[in-house]
């Protein structure tokens, strides 16, 4: 069994989906940050009314996940990406409708 094969599972990239906007929005944070706590930042975005802004931004770099995935050949991983994307934009939907 090679690597390739080896991580070839929809759980491989559901979960890889699913963590790489939460390492996303630590990034923005660090590099956007003038504050000093990670809640006070949240109070922040939701007093700003952009937290649908702020997840849609942090889920784009499964866009690019996804599309390494393709290009190994690795279409259950793949899978995973594309389905909890799908789960990240239902979230934001149902915060729109929400607000």
């Amino acid at each position: 069994m090679t690597r390739i094969e080896k991580y070839d599972r929809f759980f491989t990239g559901f979960i890889t989906g699913f963590l790489l906007p939460f390492i996303t929005g630590i990034i923005i944070f660090i590099f956007s940050s003038d504050q000093k706590s990670i809640p006070a930042y949240l109070n922040r975005i939701a007093d700003a009314g952009i937290i649908t802004h702020s997840i849609s931004l942090c889920v784009i770099p499964n866009i690019i996940l996804f599309l390494l995935y393709n290009r190994f050949d690795m279409l259950r991983a793949s899978r995973g990406v594309i389905g909890i994307t799908l789960i990240w934009a239902l979230i934001v939907f149902g915060i729109k409708l929400l607000r």
